[in-house]
């Protein structure tokens, strides 16, 4: 067994590598043997085929000073030859670039925003699925893309520029209502964030305050949790609740939720850019110090 000393491992630099692309034969080995031909050792494999299309995320450390540009020079190279989309995504603590996405509630933008400075990353690009919140990123002087597109795919064919334009880390889903597609999804493996009211796995889906109000339930949640192609089933990070007054509306419900919403998808977003997250096992675990 190969011994690494615990300085080796502090140093070393860990690659995260997306590959998106017409699902066929030989592109696992395409992609491990390039990162074994480069000195790399894989920590980390996930791959996924949904209708033809595959997805596919590989960590690899190098105990070696390893060449960030020309690494990434190389691999898009091989991913022309392969016909695959890649996109490389380095471990720094160089500040994180974060999108917002949004649709028309504010207070989940408004939270982040007014707590922008407690951020260990910058919000780079608000993006709207409509310009009802376009004057908040004004005010704030952070640049807002409304994507109006009704068809998902070509919506998302614009998303995705955007963020390589921005050179996006981290997305946070602030009642962003559209669902993510896996060719989406799977590009950011664990670091799409997103906020749902209630204490999954109970009340899934849309209308989960009022699934709660008709069950009477004596306490209303929410939970914030990474995104997955399983839409409300991805890992768990952190949940938060409230207790319910026997004579509140279910307006009431809603406006405390909504504001334990933003709250708790702003804890979530901390926790990732501090690095105290780590996914094994479909299970998110806080690192210790």
């Amino acid at each position: 067994m190969r011994k690494t000393s615990s300085y080796k491992v502090m140093k070393k630099t860990v690659v995260g590598i997306t590959v998106v692309g017409k699902d066929r034969e030989g592109i696992v080995a395409a992609f491990t043997n390039f990162a074994f031909s480069r000195g790399g050792n894989i920590e980390k494999v996930n791959q996924n085929v949904i209708k033809n299309l595959f997805g596919m995320y590989l960590e690899v450390s190098f105990s070696k000073k390893l060449d960030v540009k020309k690494f990434d020079i190389e691999i898009q190279k091989l991913a022309r030859k392969e016909k695959m989309d890649v996109n490389t995504h380095h471990e720094t603590n160089l500040e994180k670039n974060i999108a917002v996405f949004v649709t028309k509630e504010p207070l989940c933008l408004q939270t982040f925003i007014a707590n922008r400075k407690s951020l260990k990353g910058k919000i780079s690009v608000i993006i709207g699925t409509e310009k009802s919140l376009e004057p908040i990123a004004r005010k704030a002087k952070i640049p807002f893309i409304a994507v109006e597109e009704k068809n998902q795919t070509k919506a998302e064919e614009k998303i995705i520029d955007i963020c390589k334009k921005y050179n996006i880390d981290l997305i946070s889903l602030a009642r962003y209502m559209r669902i993510l597609s896996p060719n989406f999804v799977w590009r950011y493996p664990n670091r799409i964030i997103n906020i749902h009211p209630s204490l999954l796995p109970a009340f899934p889906g849309a209308s989960a305050y009022a699934q709660a109000y008709e069950r009477g339930t004596k306490i209303v949640g929410v939970t914030s949790h990474y995104v997955t192609e399983n839409l409300d089933q991805g890992p768990i990070i952190f949940q938060d609740s409230f207790k319910v007054d026997p004579n509140d509306t279910l307006e009431k419900i809603k406006s405390k939720g909504q504001k334990l919403e933003a709250d708790t998808l702003l804890k979530a977003t901390k926790m990732h850019l501090e690095n105290k997250l780590e996914v094994r096992w479909r299970k998110v675990h806080i690192k210790s110090k």
